[in-house]
Formats: C-alpha cells, structure tokens, sequence
C-alpha cells in the first residue's frame, strides 16, 4: 500500500485483477467498484470483520476512507454467500486497520490544493496494545465535472475530510479480547451541492480456545452512516447494522478442520427529503447458520460449505458452495470451485422516489441470485508467481436501473464470463507486477452490456531500486471502451510515476507523479478526472 503511493483506496483497487471501478468527481466523490463484471453492491465490505456496506444503497464508499489506517486488504473473488450470507455475489473485500500498538505520522502536500496530515501513536507490550489516530484532508479539488452534465458550474469541487481511529487488543487466560472503532466526518463538493458525510464502524471480539481442537471468535459490531446532501434534491439518509457472529473452528484428522456459526444482523433505515419529510423509515433483520468442512490430504484440498439464512422481509434462502485444489507438481497447482449467491434488495431500491420521477425504487422487487463456476492454473516459482482464472457466472432477477424511466427492475438473467491473468516476477533487481483481464457483462435476454465495465483491462507496476537508499517506480493502468448511460466512454491508458527515498532507518521522503502524459480520459460519462499532478509526502514510521 505505502510503496503504491495510491492517493485514495478507490486508486489502489482500481489496479487489482477484476475490477473495475466509476468515479463521480475529484477527491471524495462517489467511487463505485465493479468486482469480475457485477454490479457494486455485489462486493460484500468488510472492515476489520464488519459490515460497512450501506444499508439504503448497498455499496460501500471508498472515497472517504485514509489509506493512512489501513494495514493490509484481502480481496477473495467470486461468491462467498455460503460463508458470509448476503451481498457476496462478486466477492469479498476485507480491510485491516493497521495494528494498534504501532505509532507513524504523515504528512502529504500536492497539486489542486492538497493538504493533508495524519498521526497514529501507539504502546503495547506483553499483555496487549492500544493506540489512537486522527488525520485532515483538505483538498480543493478541481472541476468535477464536464458541461454535458446536468447542473454543471464551472468550480472547482472540493473535499474535506476528518478521521480518527480506536484500537487495544488484551488478553484473558486463553482469551484475547479486541476493540476498534473508525469514524470519518466529510465534506464533498459537487456542482450546486454539498454532501456531508459521516461513517462510523467499530467492534468487540473475544476469540481463543475453548478446548484442546476447539476455537472460537464471539464478535459484535456496528455501523453507521449518515448522509446529508445539500441541493435542489436535498436529502438526508441514515442507517444502522448492529451484527454478532460466532465462529467455531474445530480440528478433526489431521490437516482437517469443521467450521460453524451463526451471523445475526439488525439493519434500520431512514430517509428524509429537502424538506425533511420522512420518506421512508424501515427495519429489517437477518439470521443466518453456516458450516464448513475444510481439508488437504496429499496434495489435494478441498472446501465445502453450505448455510441458511431467514430474513424478515424476504424469507429463507439457502447457499452452497464447494472448491477443490491438486498441488500436482512442484510449484504448480490447478483448482476448480462452484458457489451461489444472493443479495436482497437494498431501502432504496425498494422504496426510493428517484429525481423528478426517474431512478425511483420498485417495492416489488425480488432478491437477486446468482451461480458460478471457476477454474485456475497457478504456479510459483522462487522468482515469480503466476495465476490465470476462468470464471462464468449467471446472475437471476438482477435488480439494474432500466425500467421506464430508469426505474428500478429485475432484468432476467446477466451472463457475466472473463479469464484473469495475474502475476509477480523479479528480473535481478527489477520488480514486476500486473494483470490482465477479458470478461463480458451482458444482459443474458438482450445482450445489452452492462454499464462502466471494460471488457479488456491491464495494470502493471515496474519497481527499481535505483540506489541503497532510493526506489522508482512506474505504474500503467489500461482499460478499453466501455458503455455508460449516454454513450460509449472511450478507452484510456494512464502512467504514474513514483519515487521512494530513505532517510535513515525511520523517515521516508515520497514523490508521485499522476496521469504523467496528461492525458484526457472518463470513468463516468459526464465527470471529469485529475489532469497532470503532483503528490509528496514526508512519513515517519519507527522500526519495532
């Protein structure tokens, strides 16, 4: 993460294996992410175990979140519904904030009027760790959008954004007891409006053994989002998740394990308008039971899990899902995988008045379900590692906005097929890392694509160690035409430009240049992205 020099998580993303991402402005924007072709409420999102997704849209906004908290991501692609229940329909995105007994500080100037400056301060020892952090963002920002956009003013849109993080980890006896909370308070500019926005999530987990081959983790946790948007369609949205997960472990043969719990989630939902009239207030809950059997004998493994869910609104609904992978010779591993998914409607899909008439909710909509299959080739050697997917996936009642006038419907079927190609390779001292993916995302009946997916895409990052103490990097970042709502967007191919310089063994000097050849390009038909600009920032992280 650091020696990407990403300027935001939705950059970072942007430039793994199968996705895709939409943004609808500068700094802070809406940034939608697209996971192997689906839509983006079908990524389930994670943050140090709970649920951020929005209760009312689905999604998970990646725009306000610091790359400054974050510790590592996993991102596991393909349907994971019979382990994690709704929303896993394209996959699973897990975020680690970083470890609380940790201390660094940060700060960052730039181009557009960048500012920003973070801080953690952390202690720990033998029986746990605490740590405390906060950071500002201050961007001025530039024009987000273009005049073929509804409502356009030629301003610059900015963005401010205040963070600050809580994390301490004990232990009792065999148990060891975790706390975090994370809570950012923005500020985004768009043309003739404002969005306040403030997001906080956070969590209890006792975990630890409960018997020779039995371990567990008790976790609860909450989330919540409230959105105030200033504009001729002025709105407020708030929403709450309160979750508890409980997940046994236990040690069967050796080299297998039977995984079970229970997932129990409480959802609320409130929308008001411009004149802060109720537009709807619901409430939902969803109880969920799963189990899996997981194992490797001589060179093969496997993993079969299945669960049940029972939500108030939409009934039960039960998910499967098996892998198999054979180590068939020294370095080289094949695997094949099927799984199901789900996703119940979000609040706004169902009950949503839409603007002046268009993008309303439809309260008749069904829950979407999906099926997959995937095959993958990999191999790893001491210099390089290589992974080539396939994966075809049948997505049923997809909830898509097509209806008249953009109305909220379920479309019959979407076909979503694409092959991945991923790897890592050292060349002497030269470090090499990318992919390349092909899918196709369509509506099975009409053949219409889906919007904002490229059906060809390519990343790649070169690394130089130029000297002891200096580090260059090259990042490529390439995407072919795609649809949007008003037309085609055209494909684009973007270079950045990085350089890491070590001063002594705790502080590091950072140097980024983005969109190096100043080049036009669109990833929302309607928004403009950064011309040419510049990033430093000087960082202090002590050795441990």
């Amino acid at each position: 993460i650091e020696q990407s020099q990403a300027p935001d998580l939705i950059d970072l993303l942007a430039r793994q294996a199968g996705v895709d991402v939409s943004r609808t402005g500068g700094p802070g924007s809406v940034s939608t992410l697209f996971l192997r072709g689906g839509n983006s409420n079908h990524v389930l999102v994670l943050i140090d175990g709970v649920r951020v997704n929005s209760v009312q849209q689905g999604l998970y906004d990646f725009g306000t979140l610091p790359l400054d908290r974050i510790e590592r991501i996993e991102i596991v692609r393909g349907p994971r519904a019979a382990l994690w229940g709704s929303d896993a329909i394209g996959g699973v995105i897990q975020i680690f904030t970083r470890d609380p007994g940790a201390s660094s500080a940060q700060v960052r100037v730039g181009s557009f009027d960048r500012v920003e400056s973070a801080a953690q301060f952390g202690t720990g020892g033998e029986r746990g760790s605490f740590g405390i952090g906060g950071g500002v963002q201050d961007v001025g920002g530039y024009n987000a959008s273009t005049p073929s956009s509804f409502g356009f003013d030629p301003d610059n849109d900015g963005f401010r954004n205040r963070h600050w993080s809580l994390a301490g980890r004990t232990t009792l006896g065999t148990q060891a007891i975790s706390a975090n909370l994370v809570s950012t308070v923005a500020d985004v500019e768009f043309d003739r409006g404002l969005t306040e926005s403030h997001s906080r999530s956070g969590g209890v987990t006792l975990g630890g053994q409960l018997a020779e081959r039995w371990a567990h983790s008790l976790a609860l946790g909450q989330a919540n989002e409230d959105l105030l948007t200033k504009s001729s369609f002025g709105s407020r949205f708030e929403s709450r998740r309160r979750s508890l997960d409980w997940l046994h472990d236990v040690s069967l043969a050796p080299g297998q394990a039977l995984l079970f719990g229970v997932n129990r989630v409480e959802e609320d939902a409130l929308s008001r308008g411009a004149t802060s009239a109720v537009v709807y207030d619901r409430s939902r809950d969803t109880t969920g039971l799963f189990a899996a059997w997981r194992g490797e004998v001589e060179g093969h493994s496997w993993d079969l899990a299945a669960r049940a869910d029972d939500n108030s609104q939409f009934g039960r609904t039960t998910t499967a899902q098996a892998a198999w992978g054979w180590a068939f010779a020294e370095g080289w591993r094949a695997r094949a995988s099927w799984g199901q998914g789900f996703r119940a409607p979000n609040t706004n899909e169902l009950y949503s008045p839409g603007f002046g008439g268009f993008f309303a909710g439809n309260p008749n909509l069904d829950p979407e379900r999906s099926r997959s299959l995937e095959a993958g080739l990999g191999w790893q050697g001491d210099d390089a590692t290589v992974e080539l997917s396939a994966y075809r996936s049948r997505v049923t009642d997809l909830i898509a906005f097509a209806g008249p006038n953009f109305g909220a419907t379920n479309i019959n079927e979407a076909r979503l097929d694409g092959v991945e190609l991923d790897g890592r390779w050292a060349i002497g001292i030269i470090g090499l890392s990318g992919n390349l993916g092909w899918q196709r995302a369509e509506n099975a009946l009409t053949g219409a694509v889906l919007l904002r997916r490229a059906p060809r895409k390519a990343s790649i990052g070169i690394d130089v160690p130029a000297k002891d103490w200096l580090r260059v990097g090259l990042d490529a970042t390439a995407a072919s035409r795609r649809q949007d709502f008003d037309g085609p967007l055209g494909g684009y191919a973007r270079f950045d430009l990085r350089a890491e310089a070590a001063l002594g063994s705790d502080w590091a000097l950072r140097a980024r240049v983005e969109n190096l050849l100043d080049r036009r390009y669109t990833l929302a038909s309607g928004f403009a992205t950064p011309e040419r600009s510049v990033t430093v920032e000087l960082a202090w992280r002590p050795a441990r």
